[in-house]
């Protein structure tokens, strides 16, 4: 990437700390809304329970999901739309997920203090931003670069310190900090990758959509047991943008 450009993320992701970080009018302005969208996830996972087995979400996810500045990670222009509870664009055919989506994710991934996470797919960093909230560490790879640095500048300007941004194949996982507690994959792969099933711990849990693009794809649960075989659960049917690289 440009010198220029990369100066561009730098400041763009200071102008963000500026406007939602702390305490500043700005973040408050967006609190009856991230309320608002919790509501309407709340009432989202009430509709959904005979897919997913639950009625209601963990306390501590919903919790996070209004406390998580989601108009910190989306472009400008879709800022009118960044507390409605839907999928919107990031640029490079890339989307932010629904909200309901992100909260269903996190809830299954069952993530405590101290758990290291895996994501597969940073975008523009909201699932690792709100996942921040609940483990001890995020390692989150992105395979678009200027997505991948953009995240990466925009997580730490806001403040999220146990977050590592790398750029490259999520597909192949993130050997050095493995083994993980949780693995979430935030798009549709054509099947579980076996390099992430090795680098899910014991007892583990991992969340991928898993399907071929423009078709239904089932967002599955994976579980790894004690004994090393793995048991998987279809979810819901839903709709992500297709994991890309080498395979």
């Amino acid at each position: 990437m440009a010198a220029l450009t990369v100066r561009l993320v730098v400041v763009a992701a200071a102008l963000l700390l500026a406007v939602t970080g702390g305490r500043s009018a700005a973040a408050d302005a967006f609190v009856a809304e991230r309320q608002r969208m919790a509501q309407q996830i709340a009432a989202h996972a009430r509709e959904t329970h005979a897919d997913t087995g639950k009625r209601a979400f963990d306390a501590r996810v919903m919790e996070v999901m209004a406390k998580v500045p989601r108009h910190a990670f989306i472009p400008a222009d879709q800022l009118p739309y960044a507390y409605l509870n839907r999928p919107l664009p990031i640029g490079h055919g890339q989307t932010i997920s629904q909200p309901y989506i992100v909260a269903l994710m996190t809830d299954l991934a069952r993530a405590e203090p101290g758990h290291k996470v895996l994501e597969v797919g940073t975008g523009s960093g909201y699932q690792a931003a709100v996942m921040a909230q609940l483990a001890g560490a995020v390692y989150s790879i992105e395979i678009v670069e200027p997505l991948g640095l953009a995240a990466r500048e925009r997580l730490r300007a806001l403040g999220y310190r146990n977050v590592e941004v790398r750029l490259g194949d999520g597909y192949h996982g993130w050997e050095e900090h493995a083994p993980y507690d949780a693995i979430l994959v935030t798009a549709a792969a054509s099947h579980i990758p076996p390099p992430l099933i090795r680098q899910l711990r014991a007892g583990g849990r991992m969340v991928i959509p898993v399907g071929a693009a423009f078709m239904v794809q089932q967002l599955m649960l994976v579980e790894k047991n004690a004994d090393g075989t793995v048991s998987t659960r279809q979810i819901l049917p839903v709709a992500f943008v297709p994991l890309t690289g080498k395979r």
